[in-house]
């Protein structure tokens, strides 16, 4: 079973098979998957159908960097040649992107520098639009979304005052060539292009996870270690916001079928069972001991300092071909927040083998800037089946107009003044008051 379109999900997903629901045997023959669920409410809420059953479980991936996606890297070494510090508010922002365009930081005497560059999967609206109004939009298959909860209500933030002032200020940095044109049409492969640009360093900043995405973690020149995270700017409206982005994503990805055996379903859970255990979790990630994990030596620290280093991976050398060893991702079954903060991890921030610790400190600077009071905790959101074709018909119609309509309004091809309103018209014209209607009713369900 595939991962359903969010937000919300439809029970149609989750039909039971002729053989009963799998919290059968999860009773029967899957203590740790049961420990998991029952110390788990978010997990457990994830894994149970509206009818209260489970049916086939999702996975649990308790990535803290990976839940405050919307993030800014900077080059620092820039910064400091041109005596400039960090920037704080949407002005200060505008203030260093000059700087980094017109002020050859890289030294080369050329007007060679891309001041703050993105991709399409790592969107830069997310990062700057908090300044203005909430966004919970994120990165990694979550940036279009732009649902948030008010007062119990589900409410859609892409029409609203702050979201119009927002796009108006990534347009007057467009306009000025602060924003690299392919920030919004290139694939993730012409960012890192960027980012190893050969010779000179041309990549000033960009609105993404974690800096491997657009730049080689061990470059051999050290670029790497020059980008830091720049916490929420301020906007003109005291806002400084940060999107939260729940990590673990809905969906049972392990099912039975009724064409399996009585014999090989139980087979079947106990080894689900067994990823849930710290061995299995380390071995089902990692591979084999010995050769792409190890236990932690004599003087080696957790992530979390104060708690026992349980395991540390064995990185690929330089240029050789990752060994087929482990399900890596694929065994996230119970990959909870203990288990990430006991991976041995350098303490050097700026080295390959610290690199979980610095987007680890580095995730600080963003975590409890969300804005809680409007999470739309849409993980716990069940659709009725009978609405699951219009529902997604709605919400992809929905989505793709927003952000069409954005990266229009940003690059000026629509002019904000003038087509606002026809826009807002437009999103009204689509369905979202029933989209809207849809989700409340759903989210109404969701125990409380």
């Amino acid at each position: 079973m595939g991962r359903p379109v969010h937000p919300g999900r439809s029970a149609q997903a989750v039909r039971p098979g002729r053989r009963g629901p799998a919290e059968q045997l999860i009773d029967q023959y899957a203590p740790n998957i049961k420990k998991a669920l029952d110390g788990n409410p978010d997990f457990k809420a994830m894994a149970t159908a509206p009818d209260g059953k489970i049916y086939g479980m999702p996975q649990w991936v308790d990535c803290y960097h990976c839940s405050y996606q919307g993030k800014l890297w900077m080059n620092s070494a820039w910064l400091k040649k041109l005596g400039l510090e960090q920037p704080k508010t949407t002005e200060d922002m505008r203030t260093v992107l000059r700087a980094f365009k017109t002020q050859d930081p890289n030294g080369n005497g050329k007007a060679d520098e891309i001041p703050i560059s993105a991709n399409v999967r790592d969107s830069l609206i997310p990062y700057f639009m908090n300044a203005f109004i909430y966004d919970p939009q994120g990165t990694s298959g979550n940036n279009n979304s732009t649902l948030v909860l008010k007062d119990g209500k589900i409410d859609l933030q892409a029409n609203k005052d702050g979201w119009r002032e927002g796009l108006t200020y990534l347009n007057s940095l467009y306009k000025e060539g602060l924003i690299d044109k392919g920030a919004f049409t290139q694939n993730s492969d012409a960012l890192q292009q960027q980012g190893d640009n050969a010779g000179t360093v041309v990549l000033g900043s960009a609105t993404v996870l974690h800096p491997g995405i657009f730049v080689t973690i061990g470059s051999p020149d050290g670029r790497d270690k020059q980008y830091d995270a720049v916490p929420p700017l301020t906007g003109p409206n005291g806002s400084a916001f940060t999107g939260y982005n729940f990590p673990s994503v809905p969906g049972a990805t392990f099912v039975l079928t009724s064409k399996a055996t009585q014999e090989e379903q139980i087979q079947a859970i106990k080894m689900l069972d067994y990823i849930f255990t710290p061995e299995g979790e380390i071995n089902g990630m990692f591979g084999t001991e010995g050769k792409t994990w190890a236990k932690p030596k004599a003087g080696e620290v957790a992530l979390d300092q104060s708690m026992k280093p349980l395991y540390r991976q064995i990185p690929t050398k330089a240029g050789a071909t990752p060994p087929n060893a482990s399900w890596g991702p694929l065994a996230q079954y119970n990959n909870t927040a203990d288990f990430r903060a006991a991976e041995s991890i350098s303490t050097d921030l700026y080295a390959q083998s610290g690199y979980e610790r610095r987007l680890f400190e580095a995730t600080k600077l963003y975590d409890g800037k969300e804005d809680k009071a409007q999470v739309y905790p849409y993980w716990k959101v069940w659709i009725d089946p009978s609405l699951g074709t219009e529902v997604a018909t709605l919400q992809t119609n929905i989505e793709n107009y927003v952000q069409q309509n954005a990266l229009q309004f940003i690059t000026g091809s629509k002019d904000i003044s003038k087509d606002w309103d026809a826009y807002v018209k437009g999103l009204e014209g689509l369905g979202l008051k029933r989209y809207l209607e849809i989700q409340q009713t759903a989210y109404d369900k969701v125990p409380k």
